[in-house]
């Protein structure tokens, strides 16, 4: 009987490509495509036995999923408080 190695004994980390579409699709697209990029060479290093690779891989998709969550956000705040402006403006210096 052979021992496999310890890698394929534990649990691959986490790759977030869920989140990394979803981010991309839905708040900026940018920075959603890197999460999707690192998502992606999770598995494979993983597979191929670059453990460290494939946790760096795996931070790095989370933290740009993050990334384009924030960008996403703040673009929505920003143009929610222009269209208020505007409204604003409508109702004080309209006819």
């Amino acid at each position: 009987m052979t021992e496999q190695p310890f890698y394929q004994q534990q649990t691959p980390p986490q790759n977030y490509l869920v989140f990394a579409i979803l981010t991309t699709i839905f708040c900026c697209l940018v920075p959603g495509i890197v999460s999707i990029v690192y998502a992606a060479q999770v598995n494979s290093k993983w597979v191929a036995g670059d453990i460290e690779g494939a946790n760096h891989s795996s931070r790095n998709a989370k933290l740009w999923a993050w990334i384009s969550f924030g960008c996403g956000l703040i673009a929505t705040v920003f143009f929610a408080i222009l269209a208020a402006l505007g409204v604003f403006a409508g109702l004080l210096f309209g006819n």
